[in-house]
């Protein structure tokens, strides 16, 4: 098996100032203790204590890493609708603002 098939996490943290840190690791327990005691450095070292509030597994690490690199790039109400498994808000949110702006005028 190669080596980057083994179980992988991507995970969404939501700090003590409210704000989400989404990450990718292949051990989640480990590296949520890491973010939780500061030993992880940057972001969240100075906004704890944090809470895992959302992850995915993964078979392969590089599908996680695609996956993670994605979701630090939407918007808070995109991760919101992840973390609440509303897939219609996804969808919609997930649109360009040119298509919902003509869908909302032609409704």
């Amino acid at each position: 098996m190669p080596q980057h098939q083994h179980p992988s996490w991507v995970y969404i943290l939501q700090c003590n100032d409210g704000s989400y840190y989404t990450g990718c690791t292949t051990n989640l327990e480990e590296r949520v203790y890491q973010h939780q005691t500061g030993l992880y450095s940057g972001y969240t070292s100075k906004r704890r204590p944090i809470k895992l509030i959302w992850f995915e597994e993964f078979r392969d690490v590089h599908e996680a890493i695609d996956i993670e690199r994605q979701i630090k790039g939407w918007s808070r109400k995109k991760k919101e609708a992840l973390m609440r498994e509303d897939f219609e808000l996804l969808e919609e949110l997930s649109k360009s603002s040119k298509i919902r702006k003509r869908k909302t005028e032609n409704t």
